[in-house]
């Protein structure tokens, strides 16, 4: 393989990190760490929702509005991150967040009013945003730097840590005070946050090697086409245009989480005369599906690239969500959301990438501000639709919106292709 070398040498140059160095396998485990602690810290907040409103003494509609403020807070400050990563940097802001959102999750506790309440969410939900620019941002310089298309894995571990967090809380809630149980997760993710971030902090995102390619590109082409000077080449509205499609497609995925998340079971218990017990496990079959379609994300990446990843991806959850929301028997509803989390698996992981890619920490801002926006248009839109249609019916938009991404990406994949090179 000489020649290879040698062409690989002078494209890459001689002081580039090899995708074996030991510096960007630690890196890779830090951030693994931050995504997995993420997910840890968000679910065990969730589970803990209807102890604090009963500490709060908050009605319904008043404890729906102190929730915004974890919404706010992340909406608010997800732009304002990509700017403090291009300042600071990835990984010392990534850190930064992950210190904050560990402390915030111990505030909740100590309200005892809706409007305290929604004060200190403002504080966690603006750590949990911040989180989320500055780690998906590290982890694109990384993955250009790997030189393989592992972004999947790191949103793996965002689901596992949730899936992890959920169970444990659960299992916690009767013999924890929710003081004590939102304690020790924060004492667990500062000690992740500092074991980690000692990794992070010790050197600089890998920015100048993204001027190798992590995964095949749109329409078959290999090898990162992409660099700074590549991106002078076009025009500064073309690549926001860009971000803002994958932000759209973002959108489209993040729909489906919400709307499932909050609507699946009640669909399985209405509609289709489950018990209670059985109509939970349709969320979390969804969820393990969609963790085990991200463990396998970079195997699928490197097959098809990441045209064919979105509009199979896309086409896959369509089905499946038309399964699971028309579906006359428990089971094979429960058999379309499994397909569902395995259609949706890797459309938010590569869209966020690739806006990361084509405008860095700014992109990865744009694309996660649009998918919360999707998340968060997700449960409302159902229930809207619901008393309007039916909630089979309304679940049928998820379908319709995974369907558009497939669209979009399959739409703009010659333009894709041209900005890449």
């Amino acid at each position: 393989m000489p020649t290879l070398n040698k062409i690989r040498t002078a494209v890459l140059g001689r002081s580039g990190p090899k995708p074996s160095d030991p510096a960007l396998r630690r890196l890779r485990t830090a951030l693994t760490l931050f995504f997995a602690l993420d997910g840890l810290l968000f679910a065990g907040w969730v589970v803990r929702i209807p102890a604090i409103k009963e500490q709060t003494g908050a009605s319904a509609g008043a404890l729906g509005l102190a929730l915004l403020g974890v919404s706010a807070g992340a909406v608010a400050t997800m732009t304002v991150t990509g700017r403090l990563c291009r300042r600071f940097g990835s990984h010392p802001v990534t850190v930064a967040a992950g210190l904050l959102m560990s402390l915030g999750i111990a505030l909740p506790p100590l309200t005892h009013s809706a409007l305290a309440l929604g004060l200190v969410l403002l504080v966690f939900g603006a750590a949990y945003g911040g989180l989320n620019v500055a780690m998906n941002s590290a982890a694109v310089d990384l993955v250009a730097a790997l030189r393989r298309p592992v972004m999947p894995s790191f949103h793996a571990a965002f689901s596992l840590g949730g899936m992890l967090g959920a169970g444990l809380g659960g299992l916690v809630a009767g013999q924890l005070s929710v003081t004590r149980h939102l304690l020790l997760l924060t004492a667990v993710g500062l000690l992740l946050s500092v074991v980690a971030g000692r990794a992070l902090l010790s050197r600089p995102a890998p920015a100048a090697d993204r001027t190798a390619a992590p995964a095949k590109r749109d329409g078959g082409t290999s090898g990162h086409e992409r660099g700074t000077a590549d991106r002078g080449q076009g025009t500064a509205g073309r690549t926001r245009g860009l971000v803002a499609v994958f932000g759209l497609i973002a959108l489209c995925d993040a729909y489906g989480e919400g709307a499932l998340a909050d609507w699946g079971a009640l669909h399985l218990q209405q509609d289709l005369g489950a018990r209670s017990g059985l109509a939970a496990v349709g969320y979390s079959v969804f969820a393990l599906t969609m963790t085990v379609g991200r463990l396998t994300g970079s195997r699928l990446l490197e097959r098809l690239g990441q045209t064919r990843t979105l509009v199979a991806g896309g086409a896959t959850a369509a089905l499946g969500m038309l399964l699971g929301s028309l579906a006359p028997t428990v089971w094979a509803a429960l058999a379309g959301f499994a397909i569902t989390g395995f259609g949706l698996a890797n459309i938010f992981p590569v869209a966020i990438g690739r806006a990361g890619e084509l405008a860095g920490p700014s992109g990865v801002a744009t694309a996660s501000t649009f998918g919360y926006g999707g998340m968060l248009l997700g449960p409302p839109a159902i229930g809207f639709l619901a008393d309007w249609f039916s909630l089979p019916i309304a679940l049928t938009t998820v379908a319709a919106l995974a369907a558009v991404a497939a669209a979009i990406a399959y739409g703009t994949r010659n333009v894709v292709r041209s900005a890449s090179r």
